[in-house]
């Protein structure tokens, strides 16, 4: 069985969100044709404490973009986003929610950060992701969502050390940037994920 998992789909990465993602938005429409084509669809939600360490805000002298350690991870600074109950982090108000089967929510822990849908950076913690969709009997997962470059290729990367096989539907997602993107698909391939246009589905 297969399921469609939606990355992080936001209002604070979108054009104008605190977080952009640039043109971001285009891919909402799709991701909504795409779900009918699935045995399961489920979603990821960013959903940071006001006082997450990961927030540029939250450090003196730090600005957004900036790097620092923490807690012995890497760790870059953001601009305050997808802060618990505020309107950035709900879903895009033009995403069909009505297949989703199962919103799980990441970046809960103040003190660390989680790009992937199934652990946090330290992966210490899983959010039961894996679990669920094992119990679901889901065998395969299409990967789309934002950002393209960082929660989108954690969450397959770690979807890859759970046994799942992958596939990105590439013109479903988006990059914070572009270039990054284009290393790490090569990355992607080589362990085995197929990246593919949501063309296969939509012909």
């Amino acid at each position: 069985m297969k399921a469609l998992l939606l990355v992080d789909v936001q209002n604070d990465f979108m054009p104008g969100g605190s977080l952009e993602v640039p043109h971001g938005n285009l891919i909402v429409t799709l991701i909504n044709r795409l779900q009918k084509y699935f045995d399961l669809v489920v979603a990821t939600q960013d959903w940071h404490p006001q006082n997450h360490m990961s927030f540029a805000s939250n450090h003196s002298n730090k600005k957004p973009f900036d790097e620092i350690n923490l807690n012995g991870i890497k760790q870059i600074l953001w601009p305050d986003h997808c802060v618990q109950g505020s309107k950035g982090a709900e879903l895009h108000p033009d995403l069909k929610i009505n297949k989703i089967a199962a919103i799980f929510r990441k970046g809960m822990d103040p003190e660390i950060d989680s790009y992937s849908g199934f652990y946090d950076n330290n992966h210490q913690i899983s959010t039961g992701l894996s679990g669920y969709l094992k119990e679901k009997g889901i065998t395969e997962l299409f990967f789309c969502g934002l950002a393209a470059d960082i929660c989108v290729y954690y969450t397959i990367k770690d979807s890859l050390k759970e046994g799942f096989s992958a596939t990105l539907i590439e013109d479903a997602s988006r990059p914070l940037s572009i270039d990054v993107f284009n290393r790490i698909k090569n990355e992607l391939t080589n362990k085995g994920v197929r990246i593919i246009s949501s063309h296969e589905f939509l012909i």
